[in-house]
């Protein structure tokens, strides 16, 4: 098959990094894969993997007509079969793309907590969770895949180099002193999902570096960055030491994850800590920490690598669990093998690969038998949805009223805890596709 693989963005993220990631793996497979994007900073990802980039401007609109006809061009001139959009405005640009009778099919990938209800219908979708799956499902006609965020674990594992790392970040231990543990966040600093946890995180190891030797490493950049820096200040203040540093942005993260002791994270990060064996706490929002362990596991692969608490006392949670982890190494060690064996059988990007190449076949055969007729007012249903969700956060900005996160994405989290209070999923040790609302 030739496939285009359209990430949302080309600066450093989990959804991003998994579709170019994931196209490879798929070319890997005896596939033409190009990814079409901008000169972000992970186009350097895509050169190193071999892969084309096909170009578009930064300052395009999102949908963009002028990135659908691009598209479209693409598939007549190259025989184009799979255009593969991930998150909502690139499938819409797919789905724009194949309308007009050609072969192509278009496919798309929501790796964010919730899916845009003005989605196409009968679209086939792939999201990342088990939770999301299910209440998708119940809601469009369309196939919903589960493919759990990838790791490639045999670039990501224990024993990658950390020297430069720790000599570049002043990363060492004071004279006559004993190296801090290093707990690490990698991370946008973004105002939505997740700057409350970093700041609560920064809160905590500022208190606990006053008599432990603790510090955090916040590993990122982004629009809230100055009000993380202020809180570092403070935080260093209070411990009379060095205890939060900030390195910026890393494009190549795998050196931060090598040098933790300890890692603090939600989605595909989260992930990606578990593959270089280091014990995790999953951050989410409203004081959700949570330590994966054998006992806890079922509830993330469930609902994701993310939570929502009850609103207070995240601090508290978060700094008994650190407190729990400071004081024993051996169940650092034990949770940190734990994680990396979880990872290498259910997450790695070789299997998702294989399901991925299967939705794209299914993906073309419906492709063969649909009627353009429906396509075509599905997708002019899913402009109409696309004009009053813009209008509807312009207003809400206006206000000031705007919310954190799109299409409920919080509310489906929490209920989805509430469910998992009332019972927890049955234990999968194998990374799923199913269409529909198969358990």
């Amino acid at each position: 098959m030739k496939i285009i693989v359209y990430p949302h963005a080309m600066n450093v993220g989990g959804s991003q990094l998994n579709a170019i990631e994931l196209g490879a793996a798929v070319r890997d497979l005896g596939h033409e894969v190009a990814v079409l994007g901008d000169e972000g900073p992970l186009a350097a990802r895509v050169e190193a993997l071999g892969l084309e980039l096909l170009p578009v401007s930064a300052r395009r609109r999102r949908p963009s007509p002028t990135v659908a006809a691009k598209l479209r061009r693409l598939i007549r001139a190259r025989g184009i079969d799979v255009v593969h959009g991930y998150e909502w405005p690139p499938a819409l640009d797919a789905a724009a793309a194949v309308l007009p009778g050609d072969r192509a099919a278009a496919v798309c990938t929501v790796m964010s907590m919730a899916v845009a209800p003005f989605l196409p219908a009968s679209m086939p979708l792939v999201v990342g969770t088990r939770a999301l799956q299910l209440h998708t499902a119940a809601r469009r006609p369309g196939p919903v895949h589960l493919i759990e965020p990838p790791v490639d674990t045999v670039d990501n594992a224990p024993g990658h180099p950390a020297g430069k790392f720790r000599a570049d970040h002043g990363l060492h231990a004071d004279p006559g002193a004993e190296r801090p543990l290093d707990l690490v966040v990698v991370s946008r600093l973004a105002p939505q999902l997740k700057l409350e946890g970093i700041l609560t995180a920064i809160d905590v190891v500022g208190a606990l570096a006053r008599q432990r030797p603790v510090r955090l490493v916040v590993v990122g950049d982004g629009v809230a960055r100055e009000t993380v820096e202020q809180r570092a200040a403070r935080a260093n203040a209070q411990a009379g030491r060095r205890a939060v540093v900030l390195t910026g942005e890393l494009l190549d993260p795998r050196p931060a994850y090598a040098a933790a002791d300890i890692v603090l994270g939600m989605g595909g990060s989260a992930l990606r800590a578990l593959a270089f064996g280091c014990p995790l706490i999953v951050q989410g929002e409203g004081g959700f920490w949570e330590l994966l362990t054998p006992e806890s596991c079922d509830l993330f692969l469930h609902q994701g690598w993310y939570g929502v608490g009850g609103g207070t006392a995240g601090g508290e949670r978060l700094h008994g669990i650190l407190r729990r982890l400071l004081d024993d190494a051996a169940l650092r060690q034990t949770l940190g093998a734990y994680g990396r064996d979880l990872v290498v059988r259910r997450f790695s990007l070789q299997r998702a690969a294989l399901l991925q190449e299967q939705i794209y076949e299914e993906a073309v055969a419906r492709r063969a038998s649909a009627r353009e007729f429906t396509a075509a007012r599905e997708y002019l249903r899913a402009l109409a949805g696309v004009g009053t969700h813009k209008v509807r956060r312009r207003v809400e900005s206006l206000r000031g009223s705007a919310a954190r996160d799109d299409f409920n994405a919080a509310t489906l989290a929490a209920a989805s805890l509430r469910q998992e209070e009332r019972q927890p999923p049955a234990r999968q040790d194998v990374v799923e596709s199913g269409s529909g609302a198969q358990g």
